[in-house]
């Protein structure tokens, strides 16, 4: 049952508001040190051309001495301020890229996925390198206002030399933002595809270690290869574009303010020459022509920066934006309840009918893979309540008035193919640390024996996706994590397809007895589970067809033995 999404959008340009928002104590310190550093560094040919100019009118040894003495001051204010306001800027700009990593990995590990048509490389993209460039707008903006300042206070100390050169620092900075502002908009769209394919490559890559033991298995790892260099080949050409736009950007800025620099210089010495300004105002004025490039430069890549930023945060958005696959209902099953599956239609399954009792352990006998998988799906909650007809029930209640968090609690489903991660044997089956049957579960599982083989025990490091581990460890692994949870209802898909047959012959009763008194269900072909649970159901052609204990079946059902006799 679908509600509207209530949530508020958020956008590329509402993302950047936030990050400025709650910045804003961080951002001020720094521009004001910034400010200070600028300012500072602009004084130094103020001050140059004024101790020339008093230097040569009074010659004193003790204003001399003075004048040092204010170099140092403002050499002094430079360093410090530089220092401390790049710390608390840099400081700021770190924790808001871990902020919004850490929020767009919430978003991809909610209960309920967010449509968003994005892979989980490209995801894993976006919460690392355009959350690092998002961020960067904290330090942008307290840049951008310190180097205003520092172009202010020439323009201002040139205007009281002369009106003519001040007006030409003002009218020369104005005209180079302009050209720049213009190219910076082909850099932010040359930035935003560069991601997308950058992200792109990212997922491919995610997808081929995923499937690199079957690639090797079928040899068709090389044709994965080449998949993967055109994508990353269109990502390293989208690169060689950017960087060309962004040296023509580089070069313009710096030629334009090279030139406004020449024309500075150039017009103070012709005012010179014609007596309007004096020798020390001339010192003043060279002096802030060479000075005024590094405020000038920095000035003229802000923007660019900024669109890079606005073009990561437009990505963040597609993630943190992204509506809910659908919206769950708020409440919650009755504890030790059993399950039914009410006329479901999806995929393969058609008018699925069948009801599973408390605290009965049922195996479903699947003859078609697809089906199988599509019923696990649907019990998983990865399939919307709203995507398919008919209805679930788990604990009385429909899986759409649940919530998703409630289901968790109450039924866990576990794939076939159940995720291994880098840790330990110990953190792999109890990743809360709360389970108070792992000594159970590893028994149950037939994990003993990888557990005794190391000396470190359940702390025995587990490489990235069990690498370190066999098929079969890996799966018994996987199962013994879902016994360890514990929950009202359990299900298992094929969790004993990669061990010998007298190790399944051993799970099989374990599991009977671990899960005694509380709802199982397992979808499986394995002779040893279906002769374990208290009844079968045969799933065939999307359909319930028969139903009965497995010698009953095994003795009456030819199909039935001809399917799972092994």
């Amino acid at each position: 049952m679908k509600t509207p999404d209530t949530q508020r959008p958020r956008p590329g340009a509402d993302i950047l508001r936030t990050a400025l928002r709650r910045n804003v104590g961080a951002m001020v310190r720094g521009t004001v040190l910034m400010g200070l550093y600028q300012a500072g560094e602009t004084a130094f040919p103020i001050a140059l051309g004024l101790i020339v100019e008093h230097t040569m009118q009074h010659r004193s040894p003790g204003a001399l001495g003075l004048s040092i003495g204010a170099l140092a001051v403002i050499i002094t204010t430079v360093s410090l301020s530089w220092r401390f306001g790049m710390r608390i800027l840099q400081k700021a700009n770190t924790t808001e890229a871990h902020r919004w990593r850490v929020l767009v990995a919430a978003c991809g590990l909610q209960p309920v996925a967010r449509d968003t048509d994005l892979k989980s490389g490209e995801v894993l993209t976006i919460a690392t390198e355009d959350a690092d460039q998002t961020a960067d707008i904290i330090e942008v903006v307290p840049l951008l206002v310190s180097s205003l300042v520092a172009v202010a206070v020439a323009a201002l100390a040139l205007g009281l030399a002369d009106l003519r050169l001040g007006l030409l620092v003002i009218v020369g900075t104005v005209a180079t933002l302009s050209v720049l502002a213009v190219m910076s908009r082909r850099i932010g769209d040359s930035t935003r595809e560069q991601q997308a394919r950058v992200a792109r490559a990212g997922a491919k890559v995610a997808d081929l270690i995923t499937g690199l033991r079957p690639l090797h298995g079928f040899g068709g790892n090389h044709a994965a290869f080449g998949s993967y260099r055109k994508v990353s080949t269109d990502a390293k050409r989208q690169a060689i574009t950017v960087a060309r736009v962004n040296g023509t950007y580089a070069g313009t800025a710096l030629a334009l303010n090279a030139a406004l620099a020449a024309a500075v210089s150039l017009t103070a010495g012709w005012l010179a020459f014609g007596g309007d300004i004096t020798i020390g105002e001339l010192v003043m004025a060279v002096g802030l022509a060479q000075f005024i490039m590094e405020p000038l430069k920095l000035f003229s890549e802000m923007p660019k920066y900024v669109m890079i930023a606005r073009a990561s945060a437009e990505r963040m958005a597609l993630v943190l934006s992204a509506p809910p696959v659908t919206v769950p209902g708020a409440r919650r099953p009755e504890a030790g309840g059993g399950l039914e599956v009410d006329c479901v239609r999806y995929g393969s399954l058609r008018t699925l009918k069948f009801e599973v009792p408390a605290g009965e352990f049922t195996a479903i006998a699947a003859y078609q893979p697809r089906a199988a998988a599509d019923l696990a799906s649907v019990l998983a909650v990865n399939v919307a309540p709203r995507a398919y007809e008919g209805e679930v029930r788990l604990g009385g209640q429909p899986l759409a008035d649940l919530s998703v968090e409630a289901v968790r609690e109450h039924m866990l489903v576990n794939p076939y193919d159940g995720e291994i991660f880098a840790g330990t044997l110990r953190t792999n089956i109890d990743p809360s640390g709360s389970s108070r049957m792992i000594a159970e579960a590893v028994e149950a599982s037939m994990l003993t024996d990888v557990v005794a083989l190391h000396r470190d025990g359940l702390d025995y490091a587990v490489r990235d996706r069990g690498a370190n581990l066999s098929g079969g460890q890996r799966q018994r692994l996987s199962l013994a994590r879902a016994l360890a949870a514990d929950t009202d209802v359990l299900v298992l898909h094929d969790p004993t397809t990669a061990v010998d047959a007298v190790t399944e012959q051993l799970i099989a009763r374990n599991v009977a007895k671990v899960r005694r008194g509380r709802t199982t269900v397992v979808i499986t072909s394995s002779p040893a589970l279906l002769d374990a649970a208290d009844r079968v159901l045969v799933l065939d052609d999307g359909v319930i067809t028969a139903q009965d204990t497995h010698r009953n079946l095994l003795a009456t059902d030819e199909d039935y033995c001809l399917a799972v006799a092994r």
